[in-house]
């Protein structure tokens, strides 16, 4: 069961990054693994510009277009939440400026780099909802 406006959008925003992020690292893992398959060309996982979309459309204060029904009471929040859980990213493929003799277009140096950038995107966002569940933690023991 899901509650809407809960918790902030900050938390949404970063469950969806690591979830994204996960997806992306999944798409860079597989590229490093084809690295010797010929005719194979890179995938990524583009996400950003979406996400940001979303993250003004909640700034802006702009109401999603999917309005479950029109006498429903409008949740605080969960407009935003709802655009920014529906981000899914698009894969584009990347392929390399001079792919090899056997057509591969696989960079494993800059797959490397991309993967290791990912993984550091992964863990901050991790570390950050760490430390917002660790607020509300603390706000509840409080509470006693």
């Amino acid at each position: 069961m899901r509650i809407d406006g809960l918790f902030s959008n900050t938390i949404d925003l970063l469950g969806k990054s690591v979830d994204l992020r996960s997806k992306s690292q999944n798409l860079i893992a597989s590229n490093i693994a084809n690295a010797e398959t010929p005719n194979f060309i890179p995938k990524s996982l583009d996400f950003e510009q979406e996400l940001q979309g979303a993250l003004k459309e909640r700034q802006s204060g702009q109401r999603s277009s999917t309005v479950p029904h029109p006498r429903h009471i409008p949740v605080r929040g969960a407009a935003a939440a709802s655009g920014i859980q529906s981000v899914t990213g698009r894969v584009i493929e990347t392929p390399a400026k001079t792919p090899g003799k056997d057509g591969n277009a696989v960079e494993l140096e800059n797959e490397m780099g991309r993967m290791a950038e990912n993984q550091v995107m992964f863990n901050a966002s991790v570390q950050m909802l760490n430390k917002k569940f660790e607020g509300l933690r603390s706000a509840i023991r409080e509470g006693k």
